[in-house]
């Protein structure tokens, strides 16, 4: 298999430039000791959320949490206030954020307040039509979103994490932008040409498709461009969408790219886990983030 390079990916995702200069606050309030406030992004105006401690310290790390998908379009960024089915209890991203984080996470299309815009299908449909695709789509304005990040919080480091879909767009951000520290990725790793075989990635929705990709690559490609930086990737035997043929596919690419770096690779795999977080991979994901912010001699509370 072939080497991927970000510019191809890029190419492959159909990526357009984007100005993410304007945002604006549109409300804030306390939440016992988190302060949560609202934005609108860019031009588009991509309705945002983020959690952060009240007493967060200057420069403290944050994180680009992507929301998932399962079936649900009405969660969107309120994941991180809400949680969601496959998601322990309490939220995953208050935890996060009562460990000092800040957490930032914008709807994707389709989703939460942008429901309006379409459903997944008539989004999907009318990218391909314009040569576009909707994963691309989502990977721009999660760009857009982390941009919006940088600029409103001015972190000391930033990571991505999700689960499912969010997981996906977690480690394609990553793969493309350098001054992402570290990606986790939860309930989602797996090669494509091998869930085709089987039939499970009619598991995915429409938004999941890279056209052209499998000619030369995997999706284990693109993970590949996040070495040597840090990379959580937390899996379940029980899941469809990581059953062990695709997955150990996958995993021994990317074990490959960080043979000169193991400690920088970090992986959960619980063979009786489905399609949810477990509370290993929770206490794995705070473990791992914690010791990105060591090592970028930040501490949070």
């Amino acid at each position: 298999m072939k080497s991927l390079s970000r510019s191809e990916l890029q190419r492959l995702l159909g990526l357009d430039s984007h100005d993410a200069r304007s945002y604006v606050v549109e409300a804030e309030h306390i939440e016992g000791d988190l302060r949560i406030q609202h934005f609108q992004c860019g031009p588009a105006q991509i309705p945002a959320v983020s959690l952060a401690p009240v007493d967060a310290s200057p420069k403290a790390p944050a994180l680009l949490y992507c929301h998932a998908h399962g079936n649900a379009y009405g969660i969107g960024k309120s994941e991180i206030l809400e949680g969601r089915p496959a998601l322990q209890d309490p939220p995953l991203a208050k935890v996060i954020a009562r460990a000092g984080w800040t957490v930032f996470c914008a709807d994707m299309p389709g989703f939460g307040a942008r429901q309006l815009q379409g459903s997944e299908s008539a989004l999907a449909k009318s990218a391909h039509w314009h040569g576009q695709t909707l994963l691309g789509q989502m990977v721009n304005d999660q760009l857009l979103a982390l941009d919006v990040l940088i600029d409103a919080v001015r972190p000391s480091l930033i990571a991505t994490l999700g689960i499912s879909m969010g997981g996906t767009l977690a480690y394609l951000v990553a793969a493309l932008r350098d001054d992402i520290a570290a990606t986790a990725h939860l309930c989602v790793f797996a090669d494509i040409a091998p869930l085709i075989g089987d039939g499970a990635h009619d598991l995915h929705g429409p938004y999941m498709t890279i056209p052209g990709l499998l000619r030369d690559y995997e999706m284990s490609s693109i993970a590949a461009l996040v070495a040597p930086r840090h990379q959580l990737v937390a899996t379940g035997g029980a899941d469809p969408l990581t059953p062990e043929g695709a997955y150990s596919q996958a995993i021994a690419t990317l074990a490959n790219v960080y043979r000169d770096h193991p400690d920088k690779l970090t992986i959960i795999r619980d063979m009786k886990a489905g399609h949810q977080e477990t509370p290993d991979m929770r206490k794995a994901v705070l473990s791992f983030l914690a010791g990105c912010a060591h090592c970028a001699g930040h501490s949070p509370a």
